[in-house]
């Protein structure tokens, strides 16, 4: 007899960078640069702070072009410096709903190739809404090293 497993709708991105993974690294551990990329397309981050170490907490504050405002936060699980990094991830509006994001750093030649994975999302609304913020995020990002 099989048994069911419980699945939680998630969403895997891949890109390749033009730079170094320590320096992909830096860019997602580093409020400043942080604040350069963070965010879709249609959002500027206003606040960024980040702890990042095992138990550690970061928190951005985005403001969106309608002047809608959001927060999101979570807490450090693995930090491995120039490879990965892994963490919670909560909205002020709905913190019952923890998901979990994982940051691979691989080398590749000379650029990076960064994989993520946001998984343990709530539902199918909250993985298109997630894969609009990443694309658009990763987008500001590749443009951080063009």
């Amino acid at each position: 007899m099989d048994k069911k497993v419980e699945t939680t709708p998630s969403l895997t991105l891949k890109r390749r960078l033009n730079a170094s993974p320590a320096e992909v690294f830096e860019a997602w551990t580093n409020p400043e640069l942080l604040m350069r990329w963070f965010g879709p397309e249609n959002v500027t981050t206003q606040e960024v702070a980040v702890d990042p170490r095992v138990g550690g907490s970061f928190r951005v504050v985005m403001l969106e072009n309608t002047g809608e405002r959001h927060e999101v936060s979570g807490r450090y699980y693995e930090v491995v410096e120039n490879e990965r990094l892994v963490f919670s991830w909560s909205w002020i509006t709905t913190p019952e709903r923890v998901s979990r994001v994982v940051v691979t750093f691989k080398p590749d030649g000379d650029g990076t190739i960064l994989t993520l994975l946001h998984e343990k999302l709530f539902d199918e609304q909250a993985v298109l809404g997630h894969t609009h913020g990443w694309t658009g995020s990763l987008v500001k990002l590749e443009e951080l090293f063009a």
